[in-house]
């Protein structure tokens, strides 16, 4: 027993070096930088064959989707001009999206007020966020094409697997970073 003791105190310092390297560099990587807020107005129309939406339930999942890819807090998502009716679904739903992206500063150059921002990493699969589930899967992939590009992106590992009138064989499976504001301080 005291061998095995004297083993782990002699290699301490190496793991303990490896674990203030890797904490160094997610520092590194959290450094906040300048970016300016830009706004976005979309209208969102989705045309899906798996799921049908009424339009409050696509302004609610688009809104959902918006705030987990790094859109300010204040994201508006309303629905739009739907034949159905309140509360049906519709074949053609649409939503209309109000939101602001944060772009790094490039060249010291930009329009509005700077504020800090961080790279932060996203998720997007079945039950993250959790409102998300496999039946969403073409919503997110639309998502993905209609409204990302609008947002400051890097490393995309794009793995969504989306098979029309069917949950089998569909995977949600996309990552990315965000360049999004620091989150708001809590109030005491």
């Amino acid at each position: 027993m005291k061998l095995l003791g004297a083993r782990k105190a002699r290699y301490a310092p190496i793991i303990w070096g490896f674990a203030m390297m890797a904490f160094a560099g997610e520092l590194s990587a959290a450094d906040p930088e300048q970016g300016v807020w830009q706004k976005h107005e979309y209208s969102f129309q989705f045309l899906g064959f798996t799921t049908t939406y009424s339009c409050e339930g696509l302004a609610g999942k688009l809104k959902v989707l918006l705030i987990a890819a790094g859109a300010r807090a204040d994201a508006k998502s309303t629905s739009s001009a739907c034949a159905r009716g309140y509360g049906s679904p519709d074949k053609f739903a649409r939503a209309n999206l109000t939101f602001h992206t944060l772009a790094p500063v490039e060249n010291g150059e930009n329009s509005s007020p700077p504020v800090k921002g961080v790279w932060r990493s996203v998720v997007l699969a079945d039950r993250s966020p959790r409102e998300l589930a496999l039946g969403d899967c073409e919503l997110v992939e639309q998502f993905r094409d209609k409204v990302l590009p609008m947002f400051a992106t890097r490393n995309i590992d794009n793995r969504m697997t989306c098979v029309p009138n069917q949950l089998s064989g569909s995977l949600i499976n996309l990552k990315f970073e965000v360049f999004t504001g620091l989150p708001a301080a809590k109030k005491k």
